[in-house]
């Protein structure tokens, strides 16, 4: 696999919340997708890596203080923990988790 202009990437994308596989390491696969919205509540069995790549989106956790994500600032979602991501302007957020980590939760 070569190198990978995020920003190239994020360029193709049209709409939000259709991530897109940027990279496989070991046992994690790196998502990126654009944020625009309310995405619909959810949670995982395992962890989920939140890293702000441009704009500004806003976790939204059950039962929990709302954790707000600018440019380079990183949440890890606990498994089990259900969430939701929240973005009043187009923002872009990668994600790292498993392969098999469904979109809208398990």
């Amino acid at each position: 696999m070569g190198k990978i202009s995020i920003d190239d990437v994020t360029s193709t994308i049209t709409g939000p919340w259709q991530p897109r596989d940027l990279a496989v390491a070991n046992d994690a696969i790196v998502r990126i997708a654009r944020f625009h919205g309310e995405f619909p509540w959810h949670h995982h069995d395992e962890d989920e890596l939140f890293l702000c790549w441009e704009g500004t989106f806003r976790l939204e956790l059950k039962d929990r203080e709302p954790i707000t994500l600018r440019r380079g600032d990183i949440f890890v979602v606990p498994r089990g923990v259900e969430h939701r991501p929240v973005a009043e302007e187009p923002a872009y957020g990668l994600m790292i988790e498993q392969p098999d980590t469904k979109q809208y939760g398990n």
